[in-house]
């Protein structure tokens, strides 16, 4: 019997990234719409990536098997 490949979730490829040492890499969220009540020094922040919690990054590598 051939080996079952497990697709990749189309919406996890796009927000996740994998470092080399196995970190799940995210962007922060709300820097999309409504950007003139937000300040400067906050969206500034939003800027800036940040890494999937270890709680959910057995999940987040499940459905990016092979990226």
């Amino acid at each position: 019997m051939p080996k079952i490949k497990i697709k990749t979730h189309s919406g996890a490829k796009k927000r996740f990234n994998l470092t080399k040492n196995g970190k799940v890499k995210r962007a922060h969220a709300n820097k999309r719409h409504i950007l003139n009540k937000k300040t400067t020094k906050r969206k500034r922040g939003l800027r800036a990536g940040a890494y999937a919690d270890r709680t959910n990054e057995a999940a987040i590598k499940r459905m990016i098997l092979y990226k």
